[in-house]
């Protein structure tokens, strides 16, 4: 039976348990739910004291009577030393980053020494107890001794920060994000959407790789991808072409500083061997953007026309396709898509049909840099196939632009820098796989020479579109638009005359 100073120490328990969890939450609002359950517990474990100090004599069995009793009592420790326990380590000390397995081994330990004042409370002989047991107590502590080991090294585990929460770590083939420290393992989820449960005593015994950290800073991780190029391109030009494409790409989850580097690794049977290194942001995504780093680096090559090789030792059966007709077959398809484009309809179609000659595929992938804008060109870029995006970057570093416009094939642009040799003007950003055609001055040299009557038709068609993009022009009228329209006309012959050195 419990008498009526025990029923007066719980209640003082539980009410300093009480306003502990108040503090608790006036420090820490995402702790109500638990704040919440503790003092739910003990007042369950008061009332239950209270009801067996008025009714308890109507009980019959006094072994009964005390289990309760024991019981009741056992509640409120719990209550209290949870509250307690989360008010020191998760609201006064919550900047210190106290692993929160310490928390839970004092619990253990205060509920251990609760449990050791109880028994001699009722009168357990606790000397004898363990006197008279030695050999069971041998038994109990041989069976504990792996707990213990899983138990110390997940307190040294958090204690000199070998692990984290949050840390990435590989260990025997298992990659993945530490999400749990428990007593007796940690949980670590993979990419693959499974959590391998590893106990402590393999993590302090075996060699652990922490990813993205250096110490106790965290980095970026570096992977790296392998590739390949035929013998008949120098080194340096593939390391320089790579490593251009790489700096001038927008791929995510890339870091940008530092920029990713090209290392010749060695000579293969049939080419030779690189490696792209690059530093990854997000972990989570790790598959995902070594596939798009690889897409960057096979449109960059195929732009300069570098070729990735079969292995020598692989027999290609059945007939090659003839040069030649590849040749005709890609001139074709250029000069259809010249037909469709306003600003090369004045040309006759052999002089389309010379100017496909002079174009040059340039493939792109979605975040592929096609034009910067404000960098010095002299070509023009016809997009083929796909989508591009067109902003304005004049903001400078601040990283803020804006998106101008959305280009779909068949469409044009940097005719300015082609014509005139003048600055990008606009940012362009491939937005899916894109096929562009480069057209240099050097190939569009000669056919204006030999008609010069081209430069007026193909300003006119120049300044009209520029009129369209010209928000300022759509506040004037029609009489006004053409007047300015002609006038611009005048001075972009000029300027394409003087780029060109047409007389006349």
């Amino acid at each position: 039976m419990p008498t009526y100073q025990l029923i007066v120490d719980a209640a003082q328990f539980t009410a300093a348990g009480l306003a502990l969890a108040l503090v608790t939450l006036w420090l820490r609002r995402d702790l109500r739910r638990n704040m919440v359950a503790m003092a739910a517990l003990m007042a369950m474990g008061l009332s239950g004291l209270v009801a067996l100090f008025e009714f308890g004599t109507e009980v019959h069995d006094a072994t009964l009577v005390h289990v309760l009793r024991e019981a009741f009592l056992l509640v409120v420790a719990i209550g209290f030393a949870r509250v307690a326990v989360m008010f020191m380590f998760q609201a006064v000390f919550s900047r210190l980053a106290v692993p929160r397995i310490l928390a839970d081994v004092l619990i253990v330990v205060v509920l251990i020494v609760f449990g050791l004042y109880r028994m001699n409370a009722v009168g357990v002989n606790l000397a004898s107890i363990i006197t008279t047991s030695a050999i069971v107590s041998g038994g109990i502590a041989l069976s504990l001794r792996e707990p213990l080991e899983n138990l110390w090294g997940g307190i040294a585990l958090q204690l000199d920060n070998t692990c984290r929460i949050g840390d990435w770590i590989k260990m025997e083939g298992v990659t993945g994000q530490v999400v749990g420290i428990r007593w007796r393992c940690t949980a670590v989820a993979t990419n693959n959407g499974e959590t391998v449960i590893i106990p402590n005593v393999q993590l302090m015994k075996n060699r652990v790789t922490v990813l993205s950290r250096r110490g106790d800073d965290r980095i970026h991780w570096r992977r790296d991808i392998e590739f390949a190029v035929a013998y008949d391109v120098p080194p340096s030009r593939v390391i320089a072409v790579v490593e251009a494409a790489l700096a001038r790409a927008e791929i995510r989850n890339v870091a940008t500083t530092p920029h990713a580097s090209v290392v010749c690794m060695g000579f293969g049977d049939s080419a030779i061997q690189y490696i792209v290194r690059y530093r990854l942001t997000d972990l989570l995504h790790d598959l995902w953007t070594d596939s798009q780093v690889r897409l960057h680096i096979q449109a960059a090559l195929a732009r300069h026309h570098m070729e990735i090789p079969f292995p020598r030792r692989v027999l290609i059966r059945g007939k090659s396709a003839d040069a030649q007709d590849v040749h005709e077959r890609q001139t074709a398809a250029r000069d259809e898509t010249l037909a469709r484009i306003e600003l090369f309809a004045a040309l006759t179609a052999g002089e389309r049909r010379a100017l496909a000659s002079e174009l040059a595929d340039y493939p792109y992938v979605a975040g592929d840099v096609i034009a910067r804008q404000g960098e010095a060109a002299d070509s023009l870029f016809i997009l083929a196939r796909g989508r591009v995006a067109v902003f304005d970057d004049s903001s400078g570093g601040t990283g803020a632009r804006d998106r101008l416009a959305t280009l779909e094939a068949p469409a044009y642009f940097g005719e300015m820098a082609l014509l005139t040799g003048q600055a990008r003007g606009a940012t362009i950003v491939a937005q899916n796989e894109v096929l562009c055609y480069r057209l240099d001055k050097a190939g569009f040299d000669a056919i204006l020479k030999a008609r010069p009557e081209l430069v007026e038709a193909m300003s006119r068609v120049v300044v009209a579109r520029q009129a369209e993009n010209d928000a300022r022009l759509q506040a004037l009228s029609s009489e006004a638009r053409a007047r300015q329209a002609s006038n611009l006309t005048a001075e972009l012959v000029r300027r394409i005359r003087k780029f060109f050195a047409i007389s006349g």
